[in-house]
């Protein structure tokens, strides 16, 4: 029974030791990542499916919002509205982003979660990404201000031609549009 409760306690020890190091971590400031080539990340979709990108997108360009907060979740759920309501000819693909340990140790919690909270039917395009792919992704985008999503638009060689991550705006929603039209009639 000791021997129980001292693994118990160790376990408890190392998981809120994990939260408190993650939580302590300074916010990476944003990144200007418009010319730079998105780095390739792999992921498992919330239907299971292992998604690499931005290799499942080349030859066409996609919408990638990346988000490192729950509270993020309003700005994607305002970003795929004014998408989808606008028709743009865009893959679109959501990547909540959690680095540092924790995310990796309680990856099947977080993503169940997610699955509570996500129509089965829009499964497929959110990629959830821990350890390495999230420290990637976390380096290249930055985590400063987490509760803005980060949207890029990567062309078909993986290339970011246009980002934003200050929250929705419905102006830069438009311009986001525009451009992806642009992309696909010069194809």
């Amino acid at each position: 029974m000791k021997r129980r409760f001292n693994l118990v306690a160790l376990v408890l020890i190392t998981l809120l030791t994990s939260i408190f190091m993650a939580s302590c971590q300074s916010p990476i400031p944003r990144q200007d990542v418009v010319g730079r080539m998105m780095p390739d990340v792999v992921g498992e979709s919330l239907d299971g499916q292992v998604v690499s990108l931005p290799q499942r997108d080349r030859g066409r360009p996609a919408v990638v919002l990346v988000g490192y907060k729950q509270r993020a979740q309003f700005d994607a759920d305002r970003w795929l509205f004014g998408l989808l309501q606008a028709e743009t000819p865009v893959e679109l693909w959501e990547l909540p982003t959690i680095p540092g340990i924790f995310g990796g140790l309680a990856s099947s919690w977080i993503d169940n979660g997610m699955r509570g909270g996500i129509p089965k039917e829009d499964w497929g395009v959110v990629v959830t990404l821990y350890g390495d792919d999230a420290d990637r992704m976390k380096d290249f985008t930055g985590t400063e201000d987490g509760h803005n999503i980060r949207v890029m638009l990567i062309d078909s060689r993986g290339q970011v031609q246009w980002s934003h991550d200050r929250g929705y705006s419905a102006g830069k929603m438009l311009e986001l549009d525009r451009l992806v039209r642009s992309m696909v009639e010069n194809r």
